[in-house]
């Protein structure tokens, strides 16, 4: 199913400013808008006509005050339109579609291979007369700097053959912004996650890959060229007679080494149980289970990532670190990592991701709602 690009009329800037926090909300009366958006009722009033008028905004029905006195509440209305968020990870593909008051419309997933069919699959499942204000693609590496005029990151960002392959089902003209995994899943867990009310933090992610979301101040910091908490250009390995190599350090923390640590565990322990584990799954399970190598590699582990916890704490003393990551959220995890960044470091509370693996795409579609509400809010600037 299509969606049209629908050009939004120019608001005035106390219409652009409900409209703002009416999708925040999700719903309220007016004196409710009026306090909000700290305006004067009538103004509110006449804001909300135009929203009205323009299809933005709808009465929802009533709501009654202590004094027996009702009210009429609103929300968005149809033409507020909606937002894709699309997250390709290393396996499969998420795809979300949200109101622009955060509202799920649509959701889907698919293989990597099948990344376009999962977007088609959510276009389709969109209302088809909301028009698309915005799309966020959570890739794996964005390291292209914003240009001035927008904001916007050039498509060619390293975005890769899935992208270009994705791209093709996007419908033309809607913005499309490329945002770094890792910082949507550091939105996910700042808003809904283990950092909920926890303005400053560092989300390590330690899976296929590593990687840090960085936030500060309630921001997710991008750095001058967006990659900011890029932990696999760290210089690896460190020592004496031993030449750093491009992102080694992600390829010794990632997970194909940590099961070829569990392969060389098993074979130096011949009475093991049960053959060498093939998947991470399968090697932290044994290792809850109590299967002594598994639970020695898995330990070794836990201390590289308490190490990498510390070079973390070292730069940005963020004061809270949580783990996530196909491994890194694993809480068997937690004990070692705790106990080897206490040896290295000031002391830095730890905490499992709690949004799991749905953060990426549930910060992705957190980001493209605050984009589409830009894109309804913003050219109230130009209007004199």
């Amino acid at each position: 199913m299509e969606h049209d690009v629908v050009a939004v009329p120019r608001l005035t800037e106390s219409a652009s400013a409900v409209f703002a926090v009416l999708a925040e909300a999700g719903s309220a009366t007016r004196p409710q808008l009026a306090s909000l958006a700290r305006l004067s009722k009538p103004t509110v009033s006449s804001a909300v006509a135009e929203l009205e008028s323009a299809g933005l905004a709808a009465h929802s029905g009533t709501a009654s005050s202590g004094t027996g006195r009702t009210a009429a509440v609103y929300r968005l209305g149809p033409e507020a339109g909606a937002v894709l968020a699309v997250d390709l990870g290393p396996d499969l593909t998420r795809v979300r579609g949200c109101a622009l008051d955060g509202t799920l419309l649509a959701e889907a997933t698919g293989s990597r291979a099948g990344a376009a069919d999962a977007v088609t699959e959510a276009l389709d499942a969109l209302p088809a007369a909301a028009p698309l204000r915005a799309i966020v693609v959570a890739i794996g590496d964005v390291s292209a700097p914003a240009t001035e005029s927008s904001g916007e990151r050039p498509a060619t960002a390293k975005a890769g053959p899935v992208f270009d392959a994705v791209a093709v089902a996007l419908p033309p003209g809607v913005p499309v912004h490329l945002e770094n995994n890792v910082n949507c899943a550091a939105l996910a867990e700042l808003h809904e996650g283990a950092a909920r009310g926890r303005g400053t933090f560092g989300y390590l992610r330690v899976g296929v890959g590593v990687g840090l979301g960085i936030v500060v101040g309630g921001q997710v910091l991008r750095g001058a060229n967006g990659a900011a908490g890029e932990l696999a250009r760290l210089p690896y390995p460190w020592d004496e007679g031993r030449e750093p190599r491009l992102e080694a350090l992600e390829e010794y923390m990632g997970a194909r080494s940590l099961l070829r640590r569990a392969a060389e565990a098993w074979r130096d322990a011949p009475d093991a149980n049960g053959p060498c584990p093939q998947t991470t799954e399968r090697l932290f399970a044994l290792a809850g289970g109590g299967q002594g190598p598994a639970r020695a590699v898995v330990d070794a582990h836990a201390a590289d990532v308490g190490r990498l916890a510390a070079a973390v704490a070292a730069v940005l003393d963020p004061g809270l670190i949580v783990l996530g990551g196909s491994t890194g959220a694993d809480p068997q995890l937690l004990p070692g990592v705790r106990a080897e960044l206490a040896r290295l470091s000031w002391p830095t509370e730890v905490v499992s991701s709690t949004v799991g693996d749905l953060g990426t795409v549930v910060g992705a579609a957190r980001l493209a709602v605050a984009r589409g509400v830009r894109t309804v809010t913003e050219p109230a600037r130009w209007r004199h």
